[in-house]
This record gives structure tokens, C-alpha cells and sequence, in this order.
């Protein structure tokens, strides 16, 4: 059944003003125009809706009934209409994308600021989340592409590795290791440790790497960002392994030290939807931050990343 909006927007029109001659001037028609809209959708619902005297506009029972769904309808339909319309306009002045923690509070700010001067009819929207939702945000169409820990290639996804970063142990510029200069693994086995979940992909990485060391190693507090590690390590409650990017949100009291007889390490890189290019806002400030990683973590890894089983190259 075709519903009669134009029908339903005069009567509720009518019933709201109480007169067809504001009702008429209020939708820009002519009282005979709004008279016809009025009389069809009559005939459609197959009864009158107002009574018309010399001196006032009334309901029937069968208007009384329809008004309040008549108003639900007009305005969920103009609610509907200005979302999608705000909508567009947002899309065509927003650019959003999704960034790991760590390098949203170290890398991000300079490219962020220089983009922001250079562009001024654009704003930017960044979910710094963790990496376990970065590739499900970039799927989902609610960024254009994401700064993440590169892992196996998805069918609907494409991968591309920009840097590798390594983790250093962070504890208080007083403790004796701090003036060693460097750790070493069999040092991790008398230190008190303040890590990460053991869901986050950063804690997931030091055990594969750690292997059985990290049996005997002392995690004694678990936490959800690397933010409140530091500030528990700089208390002097226990050291903490985070990214070297972490330097720039340590507190100054804080030193970090390189490991020395292992290689820990993350490869960081963007994922993006497979078959969607990225707008041109998006592949500049893609373009900013690759010159950013470069500055900071040297030139792009050469890896090869591996793609899901049966998934064509």
C-alpha cells in the first residue's frame, strides 16, 4: 500500500495550525492545493478527517485516531532524512581512521597538527583502540584504514608492514640496571613486572619471545594500557616491557633500557579494506604518517606477510 506523506503532512499541517490559511502558508501552497492534498488522502483512507466551519477547523474521530501516528510518521521520517543528509556532509568533511594507543600518543600528535594547519576544511577523527579492534573497525567501513601490529593477511584486507619497533624495559632512573645501559633476559628473572593483559597483542608477542623464560619470570601486576604500566614503574612497584614508542608518554623519572642478548620486536603496518581505495584526504595523511615512522624507526621491513589459506595473490 502507497502511503500518501504529501496527504499526511497537510493534515497534520491543518490539525496543528487550527486554520487552512496558516497551514497553506506554512508549507508554501495555495489553500486550494492544500485542499486537494487533504481530500485524496480522505478518499485513500475512505473518510473525512476535519470539519470545516466559518469559524474553526475540528477532528472527525477518524482524524483524531490518525493524528498521533500521523506525527509519529512526519517525524521519523524527517529524523531519517536529516541523519542520512548530516551524514553526507559529515563523510565529505571528516576523515577517520584507527591507531594503536602508543603510536596515537607518540607519532600522531606532529602529523596531526601539520594537517590540521594545511587543511583546514577537514577534520579528523582517530580511535586510538587497541589492535584487536583496529582490523574489525576497518572492516566494518568506521575508519578508512588503520596503524596497527601487522599479522596474517585477512581475505577482505590488505596488509602493508611500515616499521619495526622494538621494546625496551622501562624502570626508575635510580635502580642499579640503570646504569648498566642494557638488559639482558637472565636480568627479567629477579625483576618484579607490570605488564599487559595476557590478551593484548603486545603481551602475546614478549611470551612467544620470551618462551619459557616467562614461567619464571615475576609478573606481579596485570594491566589493561601501557599509561598505567609506566606510572607504576616510575612508583618503583616493578619495571614494565612496552614498545620504544612508549618514551614519549614515560614520565621523566623513567629510563629505558635495550634489551642486549635478544631481539624483541613489532612489526607495525597499515591494514586497509581490500577492493576500497582510500579518499584522497586519507592516502595524504597515510602518506604523513609512513614519513613520520620513517623519521622515528628508519625504512620500511622487508616481510612478507602471509595470507589466509586459499586466498588468491
Amino acid at each position: 500500500m502507497r502511503v500518501d506523506y504529501l496527504g499526511l503532512e497537510a493534515f497534520v499541517a491543518i490539525a496543528d495550525f487550527g486554520s487552512f490559511q496558516r497551514a497553506a502558508e506554512a508549507l508554501s501552497l495555495s489553500q486550494a492545493a492544500l485542499s486537494h492534498r487533504l481530500k485524496k488522502i480522505e478518499e485513500d483512507l475512505g473518510g473525512p478527517l476535519l470539519i470545516r466551519s466559518s469559524r474553526e477547523v475540528s477532528l472527525t474521530a477518524l482524524g483524531q485516531s490518525l493524528l498521533p501516528d500521523a506525527r509519529r510518521l512526519l517525524k521519523e521520517l524527517l529524523d531519517a532524512y536529516a541523519s542520512v543528509r548530516a551524514g553526507a556532509r559529515r563523510s565529505a568533511r571528516w576523515m577517520s581512521f584507527a591507531c594503536l594507543p602508543s603510536i596515537a600518543n607518540s607519532l600522531l600528535p606532529a602529523v596531526l597538527a601539520d594537517l590540521v594547519r594545511e587543511r583546514p576544511e577537514i577534520a579528523f577523527e582517530v580511535l586510538d583502540i587497541p589492535v584487536s579492534r583496529i582490523a574489525a573497525a576497518v572492516r566494518e567501513g568506521k575508519v578508512e584504514f588503520g596503524v596497527t601490529i601487522v599479522s596474517a593477511e585477512q581475505s577482505d584486507l590488505r596488509v602493508r608492514a611500515l616499521a619495526e619497533e622494538d621494546y625496551v624495559l622501562f624502570l626508575p632512573l635510580d635502580h642499579p640496571l640503570a646504569e648498566q645501559g642494557y638488559v639482558t633476559l637472565p636480568d627479567l628473572r629477579a625483576l618484579p613486572i607490570v605488564g599487559l593483559s595476557s590478551h593484548s597483542r603486545n603481551r602475546q608477542l614478549l611470551d612467544m619471545a620470551f618462551g619459557q623464560l616467562r614461567d619464571h619470570m615475576s609478573w606481579r601486576i596485570e594491566v589493561q594500557t601501557a599509561p598505567v604500566a609506566l606510572r607504576i614503574a616510575a612508583e618503583g612497584a616493578a619495571a614494565t616491557i612496552q614498545p620504544r614508542s612508549a618514551l614519549r608518554m614515560a614520565p621523566d623519572s623513567l629510563v629505558a633500557l635495550p634489551f642486549k642478548d635478544v631481539k624483541l620486536s613489532r612489526t607495525l603496518g597499515v591494514v586497509s579494506r581490500r577492493g576500497v581505495p582510500l579518499s584522497d584526504v586519507a592516502v595524504e595523511t597515510l602518506r604523513r604518517i609512513e614519513e613520520e615512522f620513517e623519521r622515528n624507526f628508519g625504512t620500511p621491513p622487508e616481510i612478507r606477510i602471509g595470507r589466509t589459506p586459499g586466498h588468491p595473490d
